[in-house]
C-alpha cells in the first residue's frame, strides 16, 4: 500500500513472488502494481536457493520485455531474496544460470540465525541479516524494499535512464 502512494511506482512498478522451499514455485507472476495482491505466504521445509535462482532467470527471460529496434524493452529487474535457512539443493548451478541474466540490483536476506549470509555473499554483495524473523523485522526490511523500488523508479521516471544501483542498505 506504501508503494501505491508513489505516483512514478504506479506507472513502472511490477511484481513477481517466487517461493522456495522444498518446491520452487512462482505465485505471482510479473504484475503491475495496481492489479498486484500479496499472497500469503508461510515459510517451511527446504530450502530450494538453487531451483529459485533458476525460476527467477526464466522469469526474467519470459517476463521482462527486451528492449528491440522497434519497441523500449522494461528497465532491468531488481531482485530481493530472502531466507530463513542454508540451501538444500545444488545452488550454484541456480547461481550460474543467474549471473547470465542482468538486473539492476539484487538484495539477499539472511532472516534468522538459520541463514548462511556467505552463500548470500557469492550471489550478491548486497547482503542483509534480519538476527529475528519476526514480524517486525521483516515489516522493516519490507519497508526499506518498498522505499527502494519508489526511489528507483522515482530515478527512472526522472532521467529516463536505468539505474546502476542502490547503495542505501538498511542498518
Amino acid at each position: 500500500s506504501s508503494l501505491r502512494q508513489n505516483p512514478q511506482a504506479q506507472e513502472t512498478a511490477f511484481l513477481s513472488v517466487i517461493t522456495f522451499d522444498s518446491s520452487v514455485r512462482q505465485i505471482v507472476p510479473l504484475t503491475d502494481l495496481g492489479s498486484f495482491q500479496m499472497p500469503e505466504i508461510k515459510a517451511s521445509g527446504t530450502t530450494s536457493l538453487g531451483g529459485a535462482l533458476k525460476m527467477v532467470s526464466t522469469c526474467i527471460d519470459n517476463e521482462v520485455a527486451k528492449t528491440t529496434a522497434e519497441t523500449k524493452g522494461d528497465w532491468k529487474p531488481l531482485v530481493f531474496i530472502m531466507t530463513d535457512g542454508n540451501p538444500t539443493d545444488n545452488w550454484q548451478n541456480g547461481l550460474s544460470e543467474f549471473k547470465k541474466r542482468k538486473t539492476a540490483f539484487t538484495v539477499a536476506c539472511a532472516s534468522g540465525s538459520g541463514a548462511d549470509t556467505n552463500i548470500l555473499k557469492q550471489i550478491t554483495d548486497n547482503v542483509v541479516s534480519l538476527d529475528t524473523a519476526d514480524g517486525q523485522s521483516i515489516s522493516k526490511f519490507f519497508a526499506w524494499v518498498t522505499a527502494s523500488i519508489g526511489v528507483s523508479s522515482t530515478k527512472v521516471e526522472d532521467s529516463g535512464k536505468e539505474i546502476t544501483g542502490l547503495n542505501e542498505l538498511p542498518p
